[in-house]
């Protein structure tokens, strides 16, 4: 476990990536709410969707565990903090 982001609790707009433009609810650090990293939450459905998605991205989001999980409407989804 780690800190508590200090983004918890905010909203905050994503400018990177697909996702940029979308309001985000950040409720803290993925590994603070799943108990451990994405790269290892295998079947999670959000965690599989972020490893598809940045996968993909053309700018190349950092392979770590800086990743926030939040909210866009009523969808989970996993962000990296470059994204923000």
């Amino acid at each position: 476990m780690r800190d508590k982001s200090p983004l918890a609790g905010r909203t905050v707009k994503i400018r990177k990536g697909e996702l940029a433009g979308s309001d985000y609810v950040v409720e803290d650090w993925w590994e603070n709410v799943y108990g451990k990293s994405w790269m290892f939450s295998d079947g999670n459905p959000a965690a599989m969707k972020y490893a598809m998605r940045t996968g993909l991205q053309a700018f190349g989001v950092p392979n770590n565990n800086d990743v926030l999980y939040g909210k866009i409407g009523l969808y989970g989804e996993l962000v990296h903090i470059s994204e923000l």
